[in-house]
């Protein structure tokens, strides 16, 4: 986690923005979560696998501020097979309906990447396209900065442009499918990312959740998988 320190101070940067240019909020302007997934098997196999994950958001006359943070650590025999951290945040300027701007930062560490970290910067214009009850639907495009650090040292900084959509489909009263979909096209490196959950309220703020990820790098570190998927189903306590 050493490399997290680069990123603190865009991070930083990012967060003060966000509290400069929003009045104090009341306890009730903020929907916050928590996740947790573990599993472990003994015996023949010895495997702990653990899946936590944060999120904060808040939809304002003006702004809408989204912060995500996860971590995943999975062991096989003592052996660790899986450590990453992803942290992100994004804010919308609403304009005339139903477009906004935004400005968006990802901090992502993950061990067997072959990359010791990568953070991208983006900014640029997007407009809601559905917008009812039951269903949200927003597109984003502008241009952005990637900064990525291998495990062997090398830097590598480069510039993109970031497409990205998200779905919100409320099913029920108890339901909820989301889909967060974006593509990282840079001028050697592609990233396309896409996270698709069911949320299924269990009883009062208490919920169960089925994800899957998926992530692929059109170009990787050698010895490196282009892809990476992630099925997980985790515990979710809202507030």
């Amino acid at each position: 986690m050493k490399s997290v320190i680069y990123a603190l101070p865009a991070i930083i940067l990012f967060s003060g923005n966000i509290i400069a240019q929003t009045p104090a909020p009341s306890k009730q302007d903020w929907k916050l979560s928590a996740e947790l997934g573990f599993s472990a098997t003994s015996g023949n196999t010895d495997t702990q696998t653990l899946n936590t994950k944060g999120e904060a958001s808040t939809d304002r006359e003006l702004w809408r501020h989204k912060i995500e943070a996860s971590i995943l650590n999975a062991s096989d025999n003592d052996q660790t097979t899986a450590r990453k951290f992803n942290l992100s945040g994004q804010s919308d300027y609403k304009l005339e309906a139903p477009a906004y701007l935004f400005a968006t930062i990802s901090y992502e560490d993950d061990k067997f990447s072959g990359y010791d970290y990568r953070m991208v910067e983006s900014v640029g214009y997007g407009r809601r396209v559905i917008d009812d009850e039951s269903l949200t639907v927003d597109l984003d495009i502008g241009p952005g900065l990637r900064q990525s650090k291998l495990s062997s040292g090398e830097s590598d900084n480069e510039g993109l442009i970031r497409t990205a959509a998200k779905v919100n489909w409320i099913i029920s009263n108890t339901s909820t499918l989301t889909e967060n979909l974006s593509i990282e096209a840079g001028e050697d490196v592609t990233v396309t990312k896409s996270v698709t959950s069911l949320t299924s309220q269990i009883e009062g703020n208490l919920s169960m959740k089925v994800s899957f990820s998926f992530q692929n790098s059109s170009k990787v570190p050698a010895g490196i998988d282009k892809t990476d998927t992630e099925t997980a189903i985790t515990l979710v306590y809202s507030f």
